[in-house]
């Protein structure tokens, strides 16, 4: 009989099933432009097995179609770098075996890494991992096979709002964070800076320059006038 601890509970699945049907319908989207690209049917299929990548996917496929195959590779390397210091966060939770590790970064997306470090928990946060990783990976290699088969029909997700989910959904897990002043400080710099060098850095830089908002984090703290220091206990030293 399985115990309380060791089931995810029904929020978590709740929230997986509801980013999977997304993962689903973007996926669709992708396996749609691809074909409608003029690209074989066979590349969608690898390209989200081998690179599980979403976004730079999308960036690779139009590079692609564009007839510049280096350009599509730098910029998904580009656009990828964010999970270098993600990878740095999960690393305890994915565990010390080389084949967790192997498989746990590949599974490695924003949405997993977001749901991951809400939970405080380092069991629970493990089990999340897995959960979310699975679910995702599979739920976006469905959702490119439906899009092939369907071939065009979907057409562009920004049309349906679908290039808005995942942003969306990770700004709802960060939420509770954002109550403690340091990172809320980090967060707003590091947003307003991406969306002030969006007009004139290449897709993917922007991204990475947001995390110039972590400096925040090490500005020298003053201290505050309004309260007094607490008096030393009797008999103790002062320095």
């Amino acid at each position: 009989m399985r115990t309380p601890s060791r089931t995810p509970d029904r929020v978590l699945l709740r929230d997986a099933a509801a980013i999977a049907a997304a993962m689903v319908a973007v996926g669709a989207s992708f396996g749609a432009i691809a074909i409608a690209y003029g690209l074989p049917t066979w590349v969608p299929f690898v390209m989200s097995t081998v690179v599980f990548a979403g976004g730079s996917q999308f960036l690779a496929v139009g590079l692609f179609a564009a007839g510049n195959p280096i350009a599509a590779v730098a910029a998904g390397l580009l656009l990828n770098a964010r999970h270098l210091p993600f990878g740095l966060a999960v690393a305890a939770t994915i565990g010390p075996r080389w084949r967790d590790r192997l498989i746990g970064s590949h599974l490695m997306t924003d949405e997993v890494v977001a749901f991951t470090l809400r939970e405080p928990d380092p069991a629970r946060r493990r089990r999340t991992y897995w959960l979310i990783g699975v679910t995702l990976f599979t739920s976006w290699n469905a959702g490119t096979a439906l899009g092939v088969l369907l071939g065009g029909a979907t057409g562009d997700p920004a049309t349906l709002g679908l290039d808005a989910a995942f942003p969306a959904g990770l700004i709802a897990l960060i939420l509770p964070s954002l109550r403690d002043r340091d990172t809320r400080i980090a967060a707003l710099g590091g947003a307003a800076l991406a969306v002030a060098l969006t007009p004139v850095l290449p897709a993917g830089l922007p991204v990475l320059c947001a995390l110039l908002g972590l400096f925040a984090v090490f500005r020298p703290h003053r201290p505050d006038p309004t309260k007094t220091p607490e008096p030393r206990g009797v008999g103790e030293a002062s320095c």
